[in-house]
């Protein structure tokens, strides 16, 4: 073991997810060391601990789990279990790190953000329960990054990832396993496997596009392997460091190419898409796009049809800005709502607690108790498993749960990579009058309510301020603004827009007509464009 003096780096800390910088960031001298020993100190050092290691697959992913495991064995670690070839996807970590009862993991990933020499990388820390490690932790990884002179690691060869087995490095032991298997066997045991084999017997057709992530291996093991999908059902299968140049984000926008498959006429009958670390997607019909709060509330009106949820659900849960589509299915169901600050880790409470059993964010992120991420080939499953309980395609699901509970219009325009202080300052000016907005009119809206959004945690007490600005209109029209913590230049401003239609009429209007009102009202309000010179979001979803 060696010691190696060194000197803090500014700005290394942790968002909802992790810390994540553009990769020549991470390979800088030190860089990666100094963050990983401030974590290892942040939660009372490694010695003795198991360990879970993995990534995307992304670039300098490999290179950085050799690092992990050698400051890991340097810390006295008892054993680090590590994805054959440094990969696991998220949602696969929370289950390794669950099943085999380790002290926590880490995982390497920038999510659904781009990947190679010149874009994100990643790195995240999630406890014992698989969750991403709560505020108090990270904030004590930052607090630490800030004062660090000296970290430890082990001077050793690269260890051999490439196979499964158990190799010593030092004292600690490397357990390399397969990173597919133990969470195929999981949604085996979750889903009826038997009826989704019935379902692609019957002709049922299905495109999966991995977008070159890390579910490729996943899906081909799970569609078409176990569950009899033709060989090919699964596109850009193959995990690359750099994605083949694709941006990893399953929407509309990034992955065009299955948008364009599945809205020709004869497009397959059901099409979805994971991003980088599998822990999003996007679910489509043949010519229906279902977005990802109305895929949140579906799965909650459905899931008693999967036998893993067969018993009912504990309650459900979702984000401030993701839209109350659930809120509604949850009031007729009978069970509890809450709604959280984005951040997978605020779900985490809840499920530990037994609150909630299923759970969602807009940013086309689904999830459930059987782990502690959200989860895209699970949420893919759902679908599947619904569509083969009911006999009814995609675009039936839709038209029957909107004519049943009503339609939640909703979209979130992102302006990307806007010079920060601009847009603090253009969201510090909103925070000054947020006072003043009650009962004023914008574009024939008038003002019911607004806030920034506060969350204190039913399970720990603990607060989370300044979450998001809320402007809600009378006729429950509303606007959320917040600043995304998923980014690694400058900033990106999300703006989430919704509107509720009871029916029976103006259930299938076009979503961006329904909420144009909406959009120009908070123009009038932010100044959004006016302020930062751009004509337009970059993303609409």
């Amino acid at each position: 073991m060696t010691t190696h003096a060194t000197q803090p780096f500014e700005g290394q800390k942790p968002g909802t997810s992790g810390l994540r910088k553009k990769t020549p960031v991470f390979m800088q001298p030190n860089y990666l060391e100094n963050f990983i020993q401030a974590t290892f100190d942040a939660i009372g050092g490694v010695a003795g601990k198991v360990l879970v290691l993995g990534g995307d697959g992304r670039y300098f992913g490999a290179e950085a789990a050799q690092v992990i495991l050698k400051m890991a064995a340097a810390g006295g670690a008892a054993r680090v279990i590590v994805g054959q070839g440094a990969w696991l996807s998220t949602p696969a970590a929370s289950n390794l790190i669950r099943r085999r009862g380790a002290d926590g993991g880490l995982i390497l990933s920038a999510s659904h953000n781009p990947g190679g020499p010149n874009e994100d990388f990643g790195v995240k820390y999630n406890m014992a329960n698989g969750g991403p490690a709560p505020e108090a932790v990270t904030e004590a990884i930052f607090a630490r990054t800030k004062v660090i002179t000296e970290y430890a690691k082990l001077e050793a060869p690269d260890v051999n990832l490439t196979m499964p087995g158990e190799s010593r490095l030092g004292a600690m032991v490397v357990e390399v396993v397969d990173p597919v298997a133990d969470y195929a066997d999981m949604m085996e045991e979750i889903f009826d496997f038997n009826a989704l084999r019935g379902l692609f017997h019957t002709g049922f057709t299905m495109r999966m596009d991995s977008m070159c992530a890390i579910t490729g291996p996943y899906a081909v093991e799970i569609f078409e392997n176990r569950l009899g999908a033709p060989r090919g059902t699964v596109a850009h299968e193959v995990p690359l460091p750099d994605f083949g140049g694709m941006h990893p984000d399953p929407n509309p926008t990034w992955a065009h190419a299955l948008m364009a498959e599945m809205m020709a006429e004869d497009g397959p009958d059901f099409g979805a898409a994971s991003d980088g670390d599998g822990d999003r997607n996007m679910i489509l019909g043949r010519g229906t796009y279902v977005s990802p709060s109305d895929s949140l509330a579906v799965i909650a009106a459905n899931a008693h049809l999967v036998p893993g949820y067969a018993e009912g659900l504990k309650g459900v849960a979702r984000s401030m800005p993701t839209s109350a589509a659930v809120d509604r299915v949850a009031a007729a169901l009978g069970i509890d709502c809450y709604e959280t600050p984005t951040g997978w880790k605020f779900f985490g409470n809840l499920m530990d607690a037994g609150r909630v059993s299923l759970c969602g964010e807009e940013s086309f992120g689904t999830g459930s108790d059987h782990v502690r991420e959200k989860d895209g080939l699970w949420a893919v499953l759902m679908w599947l498993n619904i569509i083969a309980a009911r006999g009814q395609s995609v675009a039936e699901i839709m038209a029957d749960h909107f004519a049943r509970f009503g339609r939640n219009y909703y979209s979130r325009h992102d302006y990307e990579a806007l010079p920060s202080d601009q847009a603090n300052a253009m969201l510090d000016d909103l925070r000054d009058r947020m006072d003043g907005l009650k009962g004023k009119t914008y574009q024939g809206l008038t003002v019911e309510s607004s806030d920034e959004f506060s969350y204190t945690d039913p399970v720990d007490g603990s607060v989370s301020a300044r979450q998001g600005f809320r402007i809600l209109f009378a006729g429950g029209s509303r606007v959320v603004l917040r600043l995304s913590g998923t980014g690694t230049e400058g900033a990106t401003l999300r703006v989430y827009l919704e509107r509720y239609a009871p029916g029976p009429e103006g259930l299938a209007e076009d979503p961006q007509q329904a909420l144009a009102p909406i959009v120009a009202a908070t123009e009038e309000i932010v100044g959004i464009r006016a302020r930062t010179g751009r004509t337009g979001p970059d993303v609409i979803t």
